[in-house]
């Protein structure tokens, strides 16, 4: 009886494995990777919204963004709305 058990458990908790290992763990690293790059934003990075504005930190609060654009306007963004902080190497354009 405990082997025909395991026989009917043991793709089921293979499958979970899988799906652990496959799905859920690879977007905990991506979500943390995410949270640190917006912990780490300075002034003068040079910054990609989710929205697909760019432009330049002007400055920081707690949880805001001022973006500085490519107009000197400068627009207000909440921190987890900055997608990507682009390196200055690329930028130069």
């Amino acid at each position: 009886m405990e082997g025909n058990l395991l026989g009917t458990l043991g793709p089921l908790i293979l499958m979970f494995v899988l799906f652990y290992f496959l799905l859920i763990r690879p977007q905990q690293k991506r979500q943390k990777a995410v949270q640190q790059m917006q912990s780490d934003l300075k002034k003068g990075d040079r910054v990609v919204t989710i929205g697909g504005l760019h432009g330049f930190v002007d400055s920081l609060d707690e949880d805001k963004v001022v973006i500085r654009c490519g107009d000197g306007s400068r627009l207000t963004y909440d921190r987890a709305a900055i997608r990507d902080v682009v390196s200055t190497d690329s930028a130069s354009s």
